[in-house]
């Protein structure tokens, strides 16, 4: 066992995918920042809002005010530099602790594709993405043709575990047996051509998206590791996601997922795709040199002991966090404790409505709270049904409140919550104070539970 341990992690392979990967990831991510920039999140996201939710454990991180745009600069910057490979391992140690921190400053904001591109840029902090077609290569004089393989493998791996999961706990009565919430959200694109008012109008066509998303997700990592079906699960995974991309405003997510998928491959398919992108560095009149220098086999203190026991140890924890779910009762998507980082994606719809209650606890008088004075929409959105946010809020109100010389405060919240599609009940108990409660991963008995089952996982 441990030989073939040792001689799988001594095998080597072609550094093109790295290259490709490295090039694909730093164009997009700079596409991002820009996207982000020019529809003015920035500010109506970080910069207006007066309260942010943060994360257990990061309550230090918050947004930097005006110069929050001096962070969003750095982090697009870094991608730029990521792309060309321009000081590599610098550029993508400050896009992961950029981007991941503006990741953390407001919960309001997560999206699984934000922690995915966070995670990612972990990897490549600990691989050679610039061993070939870099700046990097052309300053030092020297290029790598080889590279140890389980970098590439590396990241295959984190993006089957992505789809795995994702297709793993679609298998659920809710996605399965009553193809929620699919059905919900399809009602909102009736007014699309043709297909809108016909097709997607048909009860079966719910049932179809649901079955034939959560076979895609669970199979198609396989698809992609064998050459026989590599091509045609290329051609499902471009259609998959550029169908979601129609139906849903699901961002840069797709086209994220289409050009890493690319990483599964063969090295050959890299080198024509380097070879296309130095024909349009040529056709631009940029000087490209890395042709002309000095191509070594390897280089094996390019990728320390350190960096493979890193790289296992976060593979390990990727695959056993998504489970920290079982620890607590009741279901999963109406309390969700565990939810977030586990790979859940686009699998309830939730709405809610919370009125929050101020009481002097001597007096017994109280007063409620028009939301709209402390949150903006979005937040109030995404408050209303994640038990989280709702202590999070009820302590800021309460300190809020405290600061203003009221006396004897306590704070309480009457919410009521719709999961896909079910009728609205409560949430939270409405006689528990929010100021004596304390976030905690320990279980939050005070969350009612769901008048109903959700069977699967």
């Amino acid at each position: 066992m441990k030989n073939t341990t040792a001689n799988y992690f001594d095998r080597q392979t072609n550094a093109a995918p790295l290259a490709v990967f490295r090039v694909f990831f730093g164009v997009l991510m700079c596409v991002s920042i820009v996207r982000f920039w020019s529809k003015d999140w920035i500010q109506s996201l970080y910069v207006d809002p007066s309260f942010h939710f943060s994360y257990y454990g990061f309550e230090w991180v918050k947004p930097l005010g005006v110069y929050t745009y001096v962070l969003f600069l750095i982090c697009g910057i870094s991608a730029f530099f990521v792309a060309i490979g321009y000081k590599y391992r610098i550029s993508i140690l400050v896009f992961f602790l950029s981007f991941t921190y503006i990741e953390l400053m407001d919960k309001t904001t997560y999206l699984n594709h934000y922690y995915f591109v966070s995670v990612i840029s972990f990897i490549m902090l600990f691989i050679p993405c610039n061993a070939q077609f870099s700046i990097d290569a052309v300053i030092r004089r020297k290029t790598y043709k080889m590279v140890p393989n389980w970098t590439i493998d590396s990241l295959k791996l984190m993006l089957g575990i992505v789809y795995f999961y994702a297709g793993l706990t679609k298998i659920n009565s809710d996605w399965l047996l009553k193809a929620m919430p699919l059905k919900l959200w399809l009602k909102s694109k009736y007014d699309l051509p043709f297909i809108g008012q016909t097709i997607m109008q048909q009860e079966w066509f719910s049932f179809f998206m649901s079955w034939g998303g959560m076979f895609y997700d669970l199979s198609i990592p396989f698809l992609l590791l064998f050459k026989r079906t590599r091509s045609f699960a290329f051609v499902l995974v471009v259609a998959f996601h550029v169908t979601t991309r129609i139906l849903f405003p699901i961002g840069m997510f797709p086209y994220i997922m289409i050009l890493s998928t690319i990483i599964f491959f063969e090295s050959n398919v890299h080198q024509r795709i380097l070879y296309f992108m130095r024909k349009i560095l040529c056709f631009f009149k940029i000087k490209q040199q890395v042709s002309r220098i000095p191509i070594l086999e390897v280089d094996r203190f390019i990728v320390s002991n350190f960096s493979r026991v890193t790289i296992v140890a976060l593979m390990m924890v990727q695959l056993l966090l998504p489970w920290r779910s079982l620890a607590y009762p009741g279901e999963l998507f109406w309390n969700e404790q565990g939810y977030r980082f586990s790979w859940r994606v686009m699998l309830m719809e939730k709405k809610g409505s919370s009125v929050f209650k101020i009481v002097n606890t001597k007096t017994n008088s109280f007063f409620y709270i028009n939301n709209n004075d402390f949150l903006t929409p979005v937040q109030q959105k995404q408050m209303s049904f994640q038990p989280d946010m709702i202590l999070q809020y009820g302590h800021y109100l309460g300190s809020h409140f405290k600061s203003q010389g009221h006396q004897n405060v306590a704070v309480f919240v009457e919410s009521y919550v719709s999961l896909n599609g079910r009728l609205s009940q409560q949430f939270i108990d409405p006689t528990v104070n929010l100021m004596k409660l304390k976030d905690s991963f320990k279980n939050k008995d005070w969350i009612k539970p769901l008048n109903d089952e959700i069977k699967g996982f």
